[in-house]
């Protein structure tokens, strides 16, 4: 089985010297309550950035000024007309205030469904009459009429009153949303079917038959726009599966070893330091060491790793993983919010909570949206009345405007692209793929350029053991073990590599003296009274080598390999060849990304010659070799200064600069955490084999958005003419009982497109893009 000690690079979690204030809101509805909240936390004194996200109903307001007060920034989300739930600088406070807001949700969803059934009970009664012209005896009478009118106000001002509430705050505030829409269309409807019933009643002339109400459109503008906000929070639900997901794979209690033996405490008691029993079957309390004990974990939820890894003692191991097998005792080293579970958690959900650029059009139709749209109706309504003859000319005005006004959906423009970004981040989560946004997303799916280093991203960053042998060619165990015995008093990883490959082979090693360094040759020491070195090829007289050995050599070094030859007591006795092999599925991964169309360029700081090798064997046509960390950067300044669009691929802390250059930045998780900081993107699973995936689930993400956002523009541009009577000479009308359905449905089908990114799998063939 695959093994690893080495925890999960990630970039770190924000801290409160961040000065980052998480706001957690009530009462947004469409882009338009997005910047208007925005526009209201940018003009307090000391506020460096803001996020909203509407999905999440929050914002992070980032601070240049430290003294800035909470309470400054709540103020202006309340003048802006809407509520706060609460606020959060820490990761202990975060987790409240997200446990407050999903209480929040679960009882605005019960409230929801109560308004619904009120509704809908008193709405189907009310359709009946109004559809049924007289078949029922009396629905056409005046007792039919105060019927309708008894149903509809009950809708009206009964479930209908939240949309009541929130336009007239919206009015306080000097502003205009889809409550606003939704409030006047009903209004309208009920108060001309008010005014009609009133006049017929004081009117005796009126016959029978010829009184025109629209209560019916009333309520059931209001009944299914109830239905529909109902389905769009259980769809919005859904959305933050994958954070609630991670969090759901901590176990509630932990064993914990003490004094007096072994007890089962809560999680929330566990201190650093603490040992805890991990039995077959269970999930890692926390993140730890292992101290006893072997076993195989299941990391799938945490690097998408399908096989488990083998554990023994000294290895790490991680909060919410799945021990396998055997018995384990653990140190618990970090825990809560700082374990790497914890920070993933955090990281998705601070990806979700930003907006990706593509969003901005939306953002900028959505701010003049609904005057747009009430200065539609209002032109509508003026038409009908004056080509509609006789006494209906009222009446069919007021229908045609109601259509106007409930029809028009900024919603459904709003959701479109946070929506999508939302389910995205979640699955490369579940994936093994960390986005630090919306930003990386829009930009991996227009790459047409990838820069990978070469020590630990397209090779295993390991070096291993290539060749042992004899001056004839021939493998031999005795080379490699004096050759090994000499290394063992080394640091240098060539040196272990070397012990660790004699090891394997079950070869024992003899005792060393007098060891020492050859600064620039290699090293030496005494060895069962022989003198035996380990030295560069340069160091060894070519007369002393025959020419096999040489072309050996230079065929050896020509596929990348690091040559040294054994000496004992001054003669050349063998050679031995180590190598950092190509990673397990790089040839593969990189054949995939040229498929795809994209150039894959080699950047490293090695030998040109290692380079060259490694780069044939896994197939990358460019190489850049001996490049200092600012020369990778450079190198990635200038491709994109020629317009290209480019992603970096690294680990090291020499990669940084690199990966902040590029448009997009790769951290694959062995690596560093100055280079997963650096990154747009990090792949916890720790392999190049998982860039395509990552690509394809961008490009996904972005198909997703551009598929919503034309949805719901197609939407408006369709549906408000059609509503407004425009095509009504073809026959083609609709009335304000099926505009508001179709009001109704068209967030729901955005969030349910969204909501189809969860299908994303690892099957997903990433095909060159024509973006």
């Amino acid at each position: 089985m695959p093994t690893t000690t080495n925890p999960p690079s990630m970039p770190p979690t924000t801290s409160p010297s961040d000065q980052t204030v998480d706001l957690q809101l009530r009462g947004m509805t469409c882009a338009g309550c997005v910047a208007r909240v925005d526009a209201g936390l940018r003009q307090v004194s000391g506020v460096a950035d803001v996020d909203v996200n509407l999905v999440n109903q929050s914002a992070r307001v980032r601070l240049a000024d430290p003294d800035t007060a909470v309470a400054d920034l709540v103020a202006a989300v309340k003048a802006s007309g809407y509520e706060v739930i609460g606020t959060s600088t820490t990761a202990a406070q975060r987790r409240a205030t997200s446990d407050a807001a999903a209480a929040d949700e679960a009882a605005e969803r019960a409230r929801l469904r109560r308004d619904a059934a009120v509704a809908g009970a008193l709405t189907a009664p009310l359709l009946v009459l109004a559809m049924s012209h007289g078949a029922i005896p009396g629905s056409d009478g005046p007792v039919g009429h105060w019927l309708q009118f008894a149903l509809a106000t009950l809708v009206v001002f009964g479930p209908g009153r939240r949309f009541l509430r929130l336009a007239l705050s919206a009015l306080r505030h000097r502003t205009t949303d889809m409550n606003t829409l939704v409030s006047l269309g009903a209004l309208a409807a009920w108060g001309q079917s008010t005014a009609t019933l009133l006049a017929a009643t004081f009117a005796s002339h009126v016959a029978h038959g010829e009184v025109h109400l629209y209560f019916e459109a009333a309520a059931t503008i209001l009944t299914f726009v109830t239905f529909g906000k109902l389905l769009e929070l259980r769809a919005r639900h859904h959305l933050g599966d994958a954070v609630r997901s991670l969090h759901a794979l901590v176990p509630a209690k932990a064993v914990r070893v003490g004094s007096n033996g072994e007890e089962t405490v809560e999680i929330a008691s566990l201190q650093i330091g603490d040992r805890v029993v991990v039995r077959p079957g269970e999930r890692v309390p926390a993140d730890g060491e292992v101290t006893e004990g072997n076993s195989a974990i299941d990391e799938s939820m945490l690097t998408g790793e399908s096989l488990p890894i083998d554990k023994a003692p000294g290895d790490a191991v991680f909060g919410g993983t799945l021990n396998r097998e055997g018995r384990l005792v653990v140190r618990v080293t970090r825990q809560g919010e700082e374990s790497a579970l914890g920070r993933i958690a955090a990281a998705v959900e601070a990806a979700q909570a930003t907006r990706a650029p593509i969003a901005q059009l939306a953002d900028r139709v959505s701010a003049v949206f609904v005057p747009a749209v009430l200065a539609i109706a209002l032109l509508t309504f003026v038409v009908w009345w004056s080509i509609t003859p006789g006494d209906a000319a009222v009446g069919t005005a007021v229908e045609r405007m109601v259509a106007v006004l409930v029809i028009a959906c900024p919603c459904a423009l709003g959701l479109a692209t946070p929506a999508a970004v939302a389910v995205g981040v979640g699955r490369g989560a579940e994936l093994g793929i960390l986005w630090k946004g919306g930003a990386a997303i829009e930009a991996a799916s227009h790459l047409d350029t990838v820069f990978v280093d070469k020590t630990g991203t397209v090779t295993r960053g390991e070096p291993e053991l290539v060749a042992a042998e004899d001056l004839q060619g021939t493998a031999s165990d005795e080379v490699l073990q004096r050759a090994a015995a000499v290394e063992a008093g080394s640091e240098h990883p060539l040196a272990a590599a070397l012990v660790a490959a004699a090891k394997a082979r079950g070869l024992a090693l003899a005792a060393s003296d007098a060891f020492r360094a050859l600064p620039g040759v290699g090293v030496e020491a005494r060895i069962d009274g022989h003198t035996v070195r380990v030295v560069k090829q340069a160091a060894v007289p070519q007369d002393r080598l025959p020419q096999q050995a040489n072309a050996r050599a230079e065929e050896l070094a020509a596929r990348g390999c690091t040559i040294s030859f054994v000496l004992v007591d001054g003669r050349p006795v063998g050679l031995v060849a180590l190598a950092d092999r190509p990673a397990d599925g790089a040839a593969a991964t990189v054949a995939t990304l040229q498929a795809a169309g994209l150039e894959v360029v080699m950047l490293t700081g090695d030998r040109r010659s290692t380079a060259a090798a490694i780069a044939r064997e896994v197939g990358i046509d460019r190489v850049e070799a001996e490049l200092t960390p600012t020369d990778k950067a450079a190198r990635i300044e200038a491709a994109r200064s020629g317009g290209r669009r480019v992603a970096m691929v690294g680990d090291g802390v020499n990669d940084a600069p690199g990966l902040a250059a590029a448009d997009v930045g790769i951290a694959v998780s062995r690596g560093t955490d100055s280079a997963a900081a650096a990154a747009d993107v990090v792949l916890l699973r720790g392999s190049l084999d998982a860039v395509p995936l990552a690509l394809e689930l961008a490009r996904a993400t972005l198909h997703t958005i551009h598929r919503n956002l034309w949805a719901a523009s197609i939407y408006n541009v369709l549906g408000i003419p059609v509503a407004a009577g425009v095509f009504a000479f073809a026959g083609l009308q609709l009335s304000p009982v099926f505009a508001s359905l179709a009001m109704s449905l068209s967030s729901v089908s955005v969030l349910a497109s969204s909501l189809w990114l969860r299908r994303f799998h690892r099957g997903g063939k990433l095909v060159a893009s024509h973006a």
